[in-house]
């Protein structure tokens, strides 16, 4: 009979060694832990990871997806994300930073789902029922089909699953839970794969909707190695800034859906409210007439967003010029200061430079490229944007402004949001219809002139 046998595993990548090491190949230090390996079962060793009942091939022609593919869970800005609604049997995992409102949008939306007469089952191995209870009156989240669990036992938790026969499950939160025969402490790596791997059995053989709530490490990655997001079927990002009162939700991985949509939401003492109108939300504090503040029309996912580009400009004190990037690539901030000394003749090498997107949002699409290098002139030259000019447009090394995908929704965005004129690369004119003020720049030094 084989025997038990021990490991040391990197808590943070999941690389075995024999023998503890100070630093993984990861490149984590001190994050070897030991674990104990059981020998697999004589039947194959399916107790743990393998579906719950056998399936037969069949024809995916002959596949039926049901009447209904998606449930909806009653917030608007959650259902764009996963793709429209929850898929049956689909295993979600949601990430964030201590306290930024993980449990609160889960059990919100528990209660929403609940109150169409879905049942629920929320597992809580963090609190009791009572603390569950006083947090949920507080949102307003107590219905008649929302069932509360503190459990961290998966054996007793799938009993209870089969007892309830839910259609929406919560795990808050899966690094807390443990398997009987699992030789470590929960929250480990043998833990965490062999728990997650047995919710994704009981999910997708009952066809009950799960989320998982996932602790983050300081660098902000889901804690455990990734082989956790590989095994569910989404990966959500729950963000926010210290001191803003949205948060954002974003897909990092979707197999039932886009990875690009975003989410938007407001957190108050009565929870989290939907932000349906996010360009108002991330334009509301803009500071009139001041150098260096220009609006950007961008994309995330389908959704165009207005938002505030703001850059500062000052001389350095040092002698050497400092580059501060928030919520833009470092690296498109040097590539576009550059364009701006050989192509436009701005002696910005020498000073200090700061550019941030406003509201704690983080913009990755090259069509910033025009709002940020006007906000940086703005800012040099101290002359304001016109405030009712809106802009976007990708910037070559040559000084040429590049077409974007999207234009016919981002003026139509700007339009609407109340804003006087659009300042777009000349190209995209050719595909537009508007009777909006729309000015088309081929260049750097065609901008600049437009502007001031």
């Amino acid at each position: 009979m084989a025997k038990a046998k021990t490991v040391y595993v990197c808590q943070a990548c999941g690389q075995q060694s024999a023998r503890w090491l100070g630093r993984c190949v990861c490149g984590a230090w001190d994050s070897y832990v030991e674990e104990v390996i059981a020998p697999p079962a004589p039947s194959g060793g399916s107790a743990a990871f393998g579906a719950l009942e056998a399936s037969l091939p069949q024809r995916l022609c002959e596949v039926s997806c049901g009447v209904n593919a998606r449930n909806l869970t009653g917030f608007k800005e959650l259902d764009r994300v996963l793709g429209g609604g929850l898929v049956p049997g689909s295993l979600v995992l949601v990430g964030g930073d201590p306290g930024i409102g993980k449990s609160t949008l889960l059990l919100q939306a528990a209660e929403m789902v609940a109150r169409l007469g879905v049942k629920v089952l929320y597992v809580t191995g963090e609190e009791s029922p009572r603390q569950t209870r006083m947090r949920a009156e507080r949102l307003g989240a107590v219905a008649p089909d929302l069932w509360i669990l503190a459990e961290t036992s998966l054996e007793a938790i799938e009993k209870h699953v089969a007892d309830v026969a839910p259609r929406m499950l919560v795990i808050d939160s899966v690094q807390t839970l443990w398997m009987e025969g699992v030789q470590s402490s929960p929250g480990s790596v043998a833990q965490l794969r062999a728990v997650t791997a047995r919710l994704m059995a009981i999910a997708k053989s009952r066809e009950i909707s799960t989320f998982l709530v996932g602790h983050v490490t300081k660098d902000g990655a889901i804690a455990g190695p990734r082989v956790l997001e590989h095994m569910v079927d989404t990966v959500l990002y729950f963000q926010g800034e210290r001191g803003h009162p949205f948060r954002i939700l974003r897909a990092v991985k979707n197999r039932f859906g886009s990875t690009d949509e975003i989410g938007t939401f407001e957190m108050s003492d009565k929870g989290l409210s939907e932000v349906l109108n996010p360009s108002a939300l991330f334009l509301a504090e803009r500071a009139s007439g001041a150098s260096g503040s220009v609006i950007a029309a961008a994309f995330e996912g389908t959704r165009p967003l207005l938002v505030e580009v703001q850059a500062l400009v000052t001389p350095s004190v040092y002698g050497t010029g400092r580059r501060t990037a928030l919520g833009v690539d470092s690296g498109r901030l040097a590539l576009l200061l550059a364009v701006l000394e050989k192509k436009a003749g701005m002696s910005i090498g020498q000073a200090d430079v700061y550019v941030n997107i406003a509201g704690g949002l983080h913009i990755d699409e090259p069509a910033i490229d025009l709002p940020i290098l006007a906000a940086l002139a703005s800012s040099h030259l101290d002359r304001p944007v016109d405030p009712g000019t809106a802009l976007f447009g990708e910037i070559g090394l040559g000084g040429e402004v590049r077409a974007v995908m999207g234009a016919d929704a981002r003026v139509m965005e700007i339009r609407q949001f109340g804003l006087e004129r659009a300042l777009l690369p000349a190209a995209n004119l050719t595909n537009l219809k508007s009777d909006f003020a729309l000015c088309g720049i081929s260049n750097v030094d065609q901008l600049l002139a437009e502007l001031f």
